[in-house]
């Protein structure tokens, strides 16, 4: 048996832990393991008839190979974010297909978030056994409650935000800390409940830009150290602006429109006459090691991946659901849109988590 394994769209903590399950679980079965280079791009781009080109886009996964990785972020195969079906040139799923035949790949174990999970789903529609595993650190893959990646980016946004404090304070102003999150604002939600932020600005509710003002100068005055806290999701929108949504898919460097987080900051300094200080997290959210949670969850995928395969049980994504790990179809992520429960979790008036009412819920609330 041979089994092939990628990761695609953006890197996040736990990756590596994953990929070091799946060569030793399949290792410890007799089974071989190839790593895919650059997720679905190095397929675009390896000739199966070529040895050198094969070689450049792939590596084989022995013990040696991923020794010590799982004690590092990223991903050792690296990554990117391509659809085989929309690149310059039409559908490549065909490509894709030869080099899994001619490379003797029995199964594939696909690494990723939406984009790189639908061509999984589409992969496993043409015939292909294939495994999915869901990894974000926006935890936005619907079908599951958990997503690797997820809880180390709440822990280093919880940290950058609590070191904030000391300059807020000492300048007396607005602190202002924007997180990843476009579609789903639950990385803003849980980050700014485990600090404790005055308000959270999450992306599935428009704020009133006047109203969130007058809260946060209020909290400002009424601290004694003069400051006051408040996280928004790179995705929120204020009140009367577009929804902007065409402009948050391009990468910041191509965006036209400045920052919400900036947006923000300049209204409160013209409108309230308050200072302000602005802090993008960005990248930072999910850069170095996994944590605890995040290794515990990529290994155990990895080694589930490997007894789906062993079971005949492919066409499947893996899942957290309730705090148990299972699986389900591989295209139940095509089915909905994972965004926070507003009704149940947060607060649009006062622009704050509600999520102290716990009994009975699942570890991550859903």
């Amino acid at each position: 048996m041979r089994i092939g394994v990628l990761t695609g769209g953006g890197d996040v903590p736990g990756l590596n832990p994953c990929i070091r399950s799946i060569a030793l679980s399949a290792i410890d079965r007799g089974w071989e393991v190839i790593g895919f280079r650059r997720g679905w791009q190095g397929f675009l781009e390896i000739d199966p008839t070529d040895a050198a080109s094969v070689a450049a886009h792939s590596i084989r996964l022995d013990r040696e190979a991923v020794r010590g990785i799982d004690r590092v972020g990223g991903t050792m195969l690296h990554t990117s974010r391509t659809d085989p079906r929309t690149v310059a040139g039409g559908d490549r799923t065909a490509h894709v297909l030869k080099v899994l035949e001619a490379l003797g790949v029995d199964a594939l174990i696909t690494l990723g978030g939406d984009g790189t999970l639908r061509f999984s789903a589409h992969l496993s529609q043409q015939g292909f056994p294939v495994i999915s595993i869901p990894k974000t650190m926006d935890n936005d893959v619907f079908g599951t409650d958990y997503c690797i990646g997820f809880s180390t980016a709440i822990t280093r946004s919880v940290d950058a935000i609590n070191a904030l404090r000391t300059t807020a304070e000492s300048h007396e102003r607005i602190a202002i800390v924007e997180l990843f999150g476009r579609r789903s604002g639950e990385t803003a939600l849980l980050a700014g409940f485990l600090a404790q932020v005055d308000r959270t600005v999450i992306a599935e509710v428009p704020a009133d830009p006047d109203r969130l003002m007058a809260l946060l100068a209020e909290d400002r005055r009424s601290r004694p150290g003069a400051y006051a806290m408040c996280v928004i999701s790179e995705g929120a929108r204020l009140s009367g602006e577009g929804d902007g949504d065409e402009e948050r898919r391009l990468s910041a460097t191509q965006r036209s429109e400045q920052a919400v987080s900036r947006r923000l900051a300049l209204m409160i300094e013209e409108r309230s006459k308050e200072g302000t200080i602005v802090q993008q997290l960005a990248y930072l959210m999910r850069s170095g090691d996994p944590d605890a949670l995040d290794r515990m969850v990529g290994f155990a995928f990895g080694g589930l991946a490997i007894q789906k395969i062993e079971s005949g049980e492919t066409g499947r994504m893996l899942a957290l659901r309730d705090g148990n790990y299972t699986h389900v179809p591989i295209d139940t992520l095509l089915g909905g849109t994972k965004n926070v429960d507003v009704e149940a979790l947060y607060d649009p008036v006062r622009y704050r988590p509600k999520l102290t009412d716990v009994q009975g819920m699942p570890m991550f609330l859903y």
